[in-house]
């Protein structure tokens, strides 16, 4: 997906490092992108379990830096769509932008800008200490997203996505779905702590799914209010197959037939890489939150 030329984005939206506020309960993530934590995972493991083991062996190197924080600095367009922690940014941007607009016009409930933080390899959360090892993730006590670009090549070459900047861009936008349901208080409302193919832990995950379909069926109408142009060109159908490759590869069946040789629903806990897919399309397709609205949803 290509951001429109004009202007530039503004510096400031994304923090680097990766300094939290201590630990306390895990939120939900994209996927765990080491073979061991997709296993953990996949056999009934929460975020929270795994979070915690692992900052058991980071806390010695990931301990609060009370130095001054750094952030990505203003990028060009051109920078956005080259480099990955300005596209990170100006993707943050543009979400801010569209669901400012479209949580209180149908949902009711004002948006809160998330903080995003870009980290290399380890990070202090309020979710507890992380690697890089569980992918991209939002934490809702400190209602942060929390990403290391480098999972993007990750996504690629370990899992066999296409790669590509909309499918960057999905992950981004999957996880300020996350965020959204923290807001609307569908997060609080669902109960994470079950598996298989009809449980909570599914359902938040495919509304994710349908929300960031939701903003990337109308980031080419979302206008910058700083640039006076829309954030993004219209999606080619290219940029369309790479972002639903990146939902079909962190599928649970795909996951799991890839890293135990078998399938097994009843220890799913984000659905396969069909529901991913069409999840992500019916927000795309014009889908509004409610259509999204997983946990009311008859059938997945």
């Amino acid at each position: 997906m290509t951001f429109n030329e004009g202007g530039s984005f503004e510096g400031g939206r994304v923090r680097k490092g990766g300094r939290g506020k201590g630990p306390a309960i895990a939120g939900g993530g994209i996927a765990a992108v080491l073979v061991a934590v997709v296993v953990a995972l996949l056999n009934g493991g929460d975020l929270g379990s795994v979070l915690g083991a692992v900052g058991e062996q980071v806390q010695s190197t990931s301990a609060e830096d009370t130095g001054q924080q750094q952030f990505v600095e203003e990028c060009t367009v051109e920078q956005a769509n080259s480099e990955r922690e300005c596209r990170l940014s100006a993707t943050a941007q543009s979400l801010d932008a569209y669901w400012a607009e479209a949580l209180p016009a149908q949902v009711g409930v004002a948006y809160v800008v998330p903080d995003v933080v870009s980290f290399p390899g380890s990070t202090q959360t309020a979710c507890g200490a992380a690697t890089s090892a569980v992918g991209p993730f939002y934490c809702p006590p400190d209602q942060t997203v929390y990403i290391d670009v480098s999972f993007f090549d990750e996504l690629r070459d370990r899992f066999g996505s296409s790669g590509g900047s909309l499918a960057e861009e999905y992950v981004v936008a999957h996880e300020f779905g996350h965020h959204i349901e923290q807001l609307s208080g569908a997060m609080s409302s669902a109960d994470r702590s079950g598996t298989g193919p009809e449980s909570d832990s599914v359902r938040i995950e495919l509304m994710a799914d349908c929300l960031a379909g939701m903003w990337a069926g109308n980031a080419a109408t979302t206008i910058d209010p700083d640039r006076g142009v829309p954030f993004l060109q219209e999606i080619t159908p290219e940029e369309l197959k790479d972002a639903l490759s990146a939902a079909s590869a962190v599928g649970d069946d795909r996951i799991q037939q890839s890293a135990t040789g078998s399938v097994n629903p009843e220890a799913w806990t984000h659905g396969s890489s069909e529901q991913r897919q069409r999840w992500f399309m019916t927000g795309y397709d014009g889908g509004t939150f409610q259509d999204c609205n997983a946990l009311e949803a008859s059938t997945l």
